[in-house]
């Protein structure tokens, strides 16, 4: 039994539907992080959930690892076949199965992503709400649990996927949860798969939660003379039980980055980017409760954006965060990271990220969704440089050290992949045996995305 006599029988099922051409095998082992390009065997593009099954099954009968694949945009190498084999490629799997209307809800492939399965519900007032500002697969966006600009008022994945179809590490097919909105009945196995990046499982359809468009919507930037200044703000504004649908940090290199990137003339201090959802009367009482909250903590130079062209170029500036990064050090890649405390401890853990960065001497911003105590650092830095690399990996490991000393995680949103495995442990003590004993359980053979998320163990 092996990788090759695997690729073989999936030959049979799929045809030219297996690839192992060098440029796709490259495509399929790249990354967005620091670590090396790790090419699969070969790449399988099912069409629906009875060639999953089948795969898995085959791989499961050689001996093969199989890894999902989505639009390739996680961030901490999950997508990487370390330990070789299929790269499952859920792509073109891709159709909006079923839309209710009356239970706002939608059942989509995994394929089908955030902006895809919006632009399909424009004509019947819905929408998914979980933006993580990339054109993320949903199936991707359930297996690493993301979340985005708009958790704080509407959830993370966990929050909005109902129900889900996986198939298993032997091939047989099980369908978690239901389209009720609450269920008592039995373990909760949606929300064990949504986050398990693809080792417990891979996703073939979902279920997932819609909202209503809002009658209103108003969003805003202003500046703050300092970070401790914004996080108030938003720790002010949460108390006060005024609805938020975002509320978004960036520091000040990242205000000059936007002026750089977009030719604007934005005062390099941090900023908030809000938005408001409601009736016409809730949205204007949101937005001066909010105003004067920031006023008192010294915000200036307002912005506010209520035609859906102007907040659509708004939050398109925030989106484009990367690509404002990359004007302050343009011949250099950017690594993201990120971590969540709680909201009081969020000022105390972004100066600590400002000052180690500083340290050594990276160029760096940093953006949050500031109102889950969530923030993203990116450093520019040359991976090809080991000193330089040295630096970066030290950061992420102080930043990550800090995050636990201060009672958060080492990720909100990113997820663990390859990147934070080795703090599994240290977050979550002996948790972490329940865990490893539930994947061994699912998956034996530890075929399904391994290497990944779960350390090896020393006992």
């Amino acid at each position: 039994m092996t990788i090759e006599t695997a690729i073989e029988a999936l030959r049979d099922l799929l045809g030219d539907r297996i690839s192992t051409a060098g440029a796709i095998l490259q495509q399929h082992g790249e990354n967005e992080a620091y670590h090396p390009v790790t090419p699969p065997d070969a790449v399988a593009f099912p069409l629906n959930t009875a060639e999953v099954s089948e795969i898995v099954e085959i791989c499961a009968a050689h001996g093969c690892p199989v890894v999902a694949y989505g639009t390739g945009t996680s961030l901490e190498g999950h997508q990487l076949a370390v330990e070789g084999g299929i790269s499952l490629d859920m792509n073109r799997m891709n159709a909006v199965l079923a839309v209710h209307d009356e239970d706002m809800d939608v059942v989509v492939q995994p394929g089908v992503t955030r902006e895809q399965l919006n632009d399909d519900l424009r004509a019947t007032g819905l929408f998914f709400p979980v933006d993580p500002g990339a054109n993320a697969s949903l199936g991707g966006m359930a297996a690493t649990r993301a979340s985005g600009t708009t958790a704080v008022r509407y959830g993370t994945m966990k929050e909005n996927v109902l129900a889900l179809e996986v198939v298993l590490a032997d091939g047989r097919i099980i369908r978690t949860g239901s389209r009720a909105r609450k269920s008592s009945a039995g373990y909760d196995l949606t929300k064990l798969m949504v986050g398990s990046e693809g080792t417990l499982g891979i996703i073939t359809e979902l279920t997932l939660k819609l909202q209503g468009q809002p009658e209103a919507v108003s969003a805003a930037m202003c500046a703050f003379p300092d970070v401790e200044s914004a996080v108030n703000t938003v720790i002010t504004t949460i108390q006060s039980g005024i609805p938020m649908a975002r509320m978004e940090l960036v520091d000040a290199n990242m205000a000059r980055g936007f002026n750089l990137a977009n030719g604007t003339d934005l005062p390099e201090t941090p900023h908030l980017f809000v938005e408001f959802h409601g009736s016409e009367a809730g949205v204007a009482e949101q937005a001066k409760g909010f105003g004067e909250i920031a006023q008192d903590f010294g915000a200036a130079g307002f912005n506010w954006a209520e035609k859906a062209e102007d907040r659509n170029a708004l939050w398109k500036m925030r989106h484009n965060a990367y690509h404002a990064h990359k004007a302050l050090a343009p011949n250099l890649p950017g690594l993201s990271t990120d971590a969540c405390v709680p909201i009081s401890k969020l000022a105390e853990a972004i100066g600590y990220a400002g000052e180690e960065i500083v340290k050594l001497g990276l160029v760096y911003t940093i953006v949050g969704h500031v109102g889950d105590g969530n923030f993203h650092c990116l450093v520019s830095f040359d991976p090809g440089d080991e000193a330089q690399t040295a630096k970066v990996k030290a950061f992420i490991h102080a930043l990550a050290q800090k995050a636990i000393a201060l009672n958060g995680t080492v990720t909100g949103e990113h997820g663990i992949g390859i990147g934070k495995m080795q703090y599994m442990e240290e977050e979550h003590g002996e948790a972490l045996g329940v865990m490893r004993a539930i994947k061994k359980a699912l998956d034996p053979q530890n075929l399904l995305n391994p290497g990944k998320m779960l350390p090896p163990s020393n006992r």
